[in-house]
C-alpha cells in the first residue's frame, strides 16, 4: 500500500513539473540605417586637412576613392597593407565615427 501511494505521488510531482510553463520573450531590434549620399569624386579634389590628417593617423594608407556627400563629409575607401576599410572624414580633417 505504501508503494502505492509513494509511486502515484513521484508521477503526480513528475506530472506538475511537465505542466509549468515558461515565458516566452519576444525581442524586437530595430535595425536604422541611415546612409548619407554619397557622390564619388577625384582624389584630387580632396581638401588638404583631410590628406594631411590621413598622413598623420595612417601614414602608409593609400586612397583608392573619394566621396562627399550634401554635408561636406567625406568618405575615404583605403588600403593599409593588405586591408581594405572605409574613413570618413570632415571637411577640416576630424574624423568622424560611423
Amino acid at each position: 500500500m505504501k508503494n502505492l501511494f509513494l509511486s502515484a505521488a513521484i508521477v503526480l510531482g513528475s506530472l506538475t513539473s511537465f505542466a509549468s510553463t515558461t515565458p516566452v520573450k519576444n525581442t524586437v531590434v530595430k535595425v536604422i540605417s541611415i546612409e548619407d549620399e554619397y557622390t564619388e569624386i577625384k582624389i584630387e579634389e580632396l581638401p588638404a586637412a583631410i590628406s594631411e590628417s590621413l598622413k598623420k593617423a595612417y601614414p602608409e594608407a593609400v586612397i583608392t576613392k573619394a566621396y562627399k556627400n550634401e554635408k561636406s563629409e567625406y568618405k575615404l575607401d583605403v588600403t593599409v597593407g593588405d586591408k581594405v576599410g572605409n574613413l570618413f572624414a570632415n571637411a577640416d580633417g576630424t574624423w568622424i565615427k560611423k
